[in-house]
């Protein structure tokens, strides 16, 4: 504990209200971020002659100020310290890094509503399912749900502006809506159908679909009656694999903090509609000497600050003092249990969350040997060294572009046994001339490392450069100009036919190339880096050129300024819609006149 600091009289001043604590070091840099109902207790706690762990101890010790701020409601305390611990990332903090959204099954209020994928914000303009543990687990069920109901997946400009049915139809997995193949009620009915599925409701659907079938066969109309027949088919084969569903169909999450050979894993299995959906398991960091209660405490206060909180929660530790349940009904407005499964049932999801639980722990295990190994590989096969106890940090950058237009740069981040997507970079190559790969590469890294000679920015321990001597030699160029001409560097040339295997490893200082194996776990690392670079690159330049095509022949209207072409792209999805659209489609856009429709008519066609 800093000389300076004194305890005493920072208790004296801390109220007993609610709110948020930031252990701070000598170097103003934040030790631990916490919340509290009682701020003067919570505190003070950390103060006693016998502290709670060696961890918390060695934290104590190094405290020079403590910085406070009182919130309305425990609830309101949870939401900050949330928010500043991913801000800050303290290292005495157990931090889950799972800010991703999770995806949705979402069905439109539309007259023929639609059927799709969905990440993000809901709002009351469409109803949602859901969330899923992945996107994968949403594709399987977007794929039943097709196969069984055939309602629409397109987008609203392709849907208002077919008059024959898409392949889809032809595979049947669509009814054919855009093109009148299927009456509004029958649609109705299926998107009904497909709301009670999401929902767990089987057994409903199934009696439902047996007595139209029985009408349908009364009526001699057999071909309906086969389809609802195999509606009823698919729904039991669903039955008879969802060995773990729930017939009451509740929404639920079963979270289970495992330990094996010193490694911890949260494993979050998600529960809706009596349907086990799939499971997601997340790795703490800076969890040290942590009790396993405390990681489950950590991960259940961090998750669902940010994301949905389902009817219950059932967890495979104890946690004792009731504060999860509390803070998390204040959270949702409405009771929470969380708490021990009892029934077999729910004990059988709380083990199948920690069995795999234990299963992510012995793959991510085998990943980090296996990356351990490529890295090694890599150290002696280009002399790499890096000091002691510090991880290779690896930095590689790619350009991309389609004959020179909307040219992007890409940095990506290798750096503790894997990719770090949250350092990613991607540069809008500005002021070169097109198709100049060279010049792009210069300028992409002058301006990543124009803050690493001050300090500013982490400098990487090798920097890899998709491409051959070109590229190389203007990136070499780039850092001799910067004064960083010391940092180890390396091109990857693509071989003959840019077979992967035959690449050859470029050097700035005027070795001979080397060519490694193709078994070389050297090569397959460089190969991973180089092809997540590329990854990157590729989607960053699409990105700008779709947006430079979309909006290009608008902006050349006249009249047409951003507020009326982004309405128009709004309304139509983007330049096809527009162009497929009629005048009076284009003049029922607010601020489009009918003068002006014939203008955007006449211009795109």
């Amino acid at each position: 504990m800093d000389d300076s600091f004194d305890p005493k009289a920072l208790l004296a001043t801390l109220a007993d209200l609610p709110g948020v604590y930031r252990m701070i070091d000598a170097q103003d840099k934040v030790l631990y971020v916490g919340k509290a109902k009682s701020l003067r207790k919570r505190v003070a706690s950390y103060f006693r002659d016998v502290p709670a762990s060696p961890r918390i101890a060695l934290m104590v010790a190094q405290i020079a100020r403590v910085e406070t701020t009182v919130t309305r409601s425990e609830a309101e305390a949870l939401l900050l310290e949330n928010n500043l611990i991913k801000r800050l990332a303290p290292r005495y903090n157990i931090l889950f890094r799972d800010d991703k959204s999770y995806p949705y099954i979402v069905i439109s209020r539309d007259p023929y509503p639609r059927l799709a994928f969905y990440r993000g914000a809901t709002d009351r303009n469409a109803e949602y399912f859901g969330p899923y543990p992945s996107s994968t687990a949403v594709r399987e069920s977007l794929n039943l749900l097709q196969r069984m109901f055939r309602l629409r997946t397109c987008e609203n400009s392709v849907f208002g502006h077919r008059s024959r049915p898409c392949l889809l139809y032809q595979i049947k997995r669509c009814s054919g809506a855009c093109a009148g193949l299927i009456a509004p009620d029958a649609y109705a009915r299926d998107v009904r159908m497909a709301s009670l599925f999401l929902q767990g409701k089987q057994q409903e659907i199934i009696l439902q679909l047996g007595e139209a079938m029985d009408r349908a066969a009364a009526e001699l109309a057999f071909e309906q009656a086969a389809i609802y027949r195999d509606q009823i088919q698919s729904l039991r084969r669903v039955q008879d694999k969802q060995y773990v569903e729930s017939a009451r169909g509740e929404d639920a999450d079963a979270v289970a903090v495992v330990e094996e050979g010193g490694m911890r894993c949260v494993n979050l299995a998600m529960v809706r509609g009596g349907r086990h959906l799939g499971d997601k398991p997340l790795f703490p960091g800076n969890a040290g000497d942590s009790a396993a209660e405390e990681i489950l405490a950590a991960f259940l206060f961090q998750h669902y600050s940010a994301h949905p909180i389902p009817a219950r929660i059932f967890v495979n530790r104890a946690l004792p003092d009731g504060e999860a349940a509390a803070l998390l009904a204040e959270l949702a407005g409405r009771p929470v249990p969380v708490a021990e499964p009892r029934l077999t049932l729910h004990k059988v999801w709380i083990e199948m969350a920690e069995q795999n639980g234990r299963l992510a722990i012995a793959a991510r295990r085998n990943q980090i040997a296996r990356q351990e190994t490529r890295l090694e590989a890599l150290r002696e096969t280009i002399g790499l060294e890096t000091d002691e106890g510090q991880e290779t940090r690896i930095e590689c950058f790619d350009v991309s572009h389609t004959q020179g237009e909307s040219t992007v740069a890409s940095c990506v981040v290798y750096q503790g046994n894997g990719m770090r997507k949250s350092e990613y970079r991607r540069f809008n190559v500005k002021d070169v001339r097109a198709g100049d790969d060279y010049a792009a590469m210069r300028q992409a890294v002058l301006r990543r490392y124009e803050k690493v000679g001050g300090g500013e920015s982490p400098a990487p321990s090798l920097i890899l450069i998709d491409g051959g001597k070109g590229q190389v030699g203007a990136a070499a160029s780039a850092l001799e100009e910067l004064g960083l001409a010391y940092l180890p560097m390396l091109g990857v040339a693509k071989g003959e036919g840019r077979k992967p295997g035959l690449e050859s490893l470029i050097f700035p200082d005027g070795r001979e190339p080397v060519q490694l194996p193709a078994e070389h776990p050297a090569l397959h690392l460089i190969q991973e880096i180089r092809d997540e670079a590329h990854r990157f690159a590729v989607s960053g330049h699409r990105l700008r050129r779709g947006k430079t095509r979309k909006t290009s022949r608008l902006e050349d209207i006249d009249g047409v300024g951003p507020k009326r072409r982004k309405a128009l792209i709004a309304r139509f999805g983007g330049l096809q819609g527009i162009a497929g659209a009629g005048l009076d489609q284009l003049s029922a856009v607010p601020g489009i006149s009918r003068d002006l429709a014939e203008k955007i008519h006449a211009a795109l066609h």
